[in-house]
């Protein structure tokens, strides 16, 4: 991990969906994510509700899950994941990291989730905090 992340300490992830946004927040003294309402808003009104949770957490920095397909091929949904991590650098300011989250939804699910989006953006954070403490 780069030098920034490893001197920053509370963080904010997404798991973005065209329907709902999972949200974590967690810190890197402790490793771990605490899962946040997920955010039904789309278009501005997510960045609106975003913008709320980023006021109340104050995070130095954001996280986003970026899903590829089994052979680490880039698909639809990659590329939109990719737009909204670089929308929350331009409307935030903030630094922006990407995780692979292939198959967080599935270990969400697995786990049974009352929300696997939340859950999901619980283990893209945990798996981004435990690359900065190997």
């Amino acid at each position: 991990m780069s030098v920034v992340a490893s001197r920053l300490s509370t963080f904010m992830a997404f798991d973005f969906g065209m329907k709902r946004t999972g949200v974590a927040v967690g810190n890197r003294l402790l490793g771990t994510a605490q899962a946040q309402p997920t955010i039904a808003a789309l278009g501005d009104a997510r960045f609106t509700e975003i913008a709320l949770r980023l006021k109340e957490w104050q995070p130095d920095a954001l996280v986003i899950g970026v899903p590829f397909h089994p052979d680490g091929a880039a698909h639809e949904n990659t590329l939109r994941a990719q737009k909204f991590g670089r929308q929350l650098h331009g409307r935030f300011g903030l630094p922006v990291f990407e995780v692979d989250e292939r198959y967080s939804t599935t270990e969400a699910l697995a786990s049974c989730a009352k929300d696997a989006d939340a859950a999901s953006a619980c283990i893209i954070l945990e798996q981004f905090l435990r690359s900065l403490n190997p």
